[in-house]
């Protein structure tokens, strides 16, 4: 989310723009609200950079300056899931806000966002003794954020009293990486802006299993994700698997229905 735009999913990795190749003021840092992103989208910007994918909250005056034909973006990964960050007083900062929202299949994000933990933190229970509260009568665990950011339909119920639909752009973190540029043309129409990122600036890499991107089309050093993105997920029991598709289908149906897009994540 962002002011006026921004961007995000519930998960981990995140890419940004060149501050330096797009010609914008840099940022303070990354990944706080008081370091947002300026990009100027015009058609004498050359080279390109993949868009910081981000969700956004931030207070007006912690904002760059900026000039009417300057987009301002804040990344930070998790208020859309986040029961302590309400819509309203984004609403009430700035109604014409932009948001983009980035999701994936949520059983693959609940296995992703346990690897992640569990390389951090090696003696946390196992993932199905997380997931549920009694595997044999199917009772999922919906108080464990893993199993609780992937319910998107009931997280958007929020944001949709404040902000109408078309304000809201849904980005699938399954196309992101295998068409990542098509999923990028879409977000730049989204913003009304011309397509400056193109499949010309990106790069797979077939041992991260990610895109990585070039810091201009001339340029032969593509900018990868970390060393700790890409990790080989855990190993999970196909019936758990089974549980948990289970226990979304309800919720991914009436997100599809919601946001009139079929993710296919059945």
């Amino acid at each position: 989310m962002g002011v006026p735009w921004g961007w995000g999913r519930p998960g981990r990795w995140s890419w940004s723009v060149s501050s330096r190749e797009l010609g914008l003021p840099c940022p303070a840092g990354r990944g706080h609200p008081a370091s947002p992103t300026l990009w100027t989208p015009s058609p004498s910007t050359s080279g390109g950079s993949f868009l910081t994918i981000t969700f956004c909250l931030a207070c007006r005056s912690l904002m760059p300056r900026t000039l009417d034909s300057q987009i301002t973006v804040e990344k930070t990964p998790s208020y859309f899931v986040s029961p302590n960050v309400p819509p309203r007083p984004i609403h009430s900062m700035a109604k014409d806000t932009k948001l983009i929202v980035v999701v994936r299949n949520p059983v693959t994000r609940a296995i992703s966002d346990y690897t992640q933990t569990l390389s951090k933190k090696p003696d946390i229970p196992t993932f199905e003794g997380l997931s549920f509260r009694n595997r044999s009568l199917g009772l999922v665990d919906t108080s464990w954020n893993a199993i609780r950011i992937g319910m998107y339909a009931v997280h958007l119920e929020s944001w949709l009293q404040y902000f109408p639909l078309s304000q809201i752009h849904f980005v699938s973190g399954e196309k992101l990486i295998t068409d990542p540029a098509g999923e990028m043309g879409k977000v730049q129409d989204f913003l009304g802006i011309k397509r400056v990122i193109t499949d010309k600036h990106f790069y797979f890499n077939k041992t991260k299993g990610f895109p990585c991107l070039k810091k201009s089309e001339s340029s032969g050093l593509p900018r990868c994700l970390g060393k700790s993105k890409g990790r080989t997920h855990v190993q999970i029991d196909p019936e758990v698997i089974e549980q948990l598709r289970d226990f979304y289908r309800p919720y991914n149906i009436k997100f599809y229905e919601t946001v009139g897009q079929d993710f296919r994540w059945e």
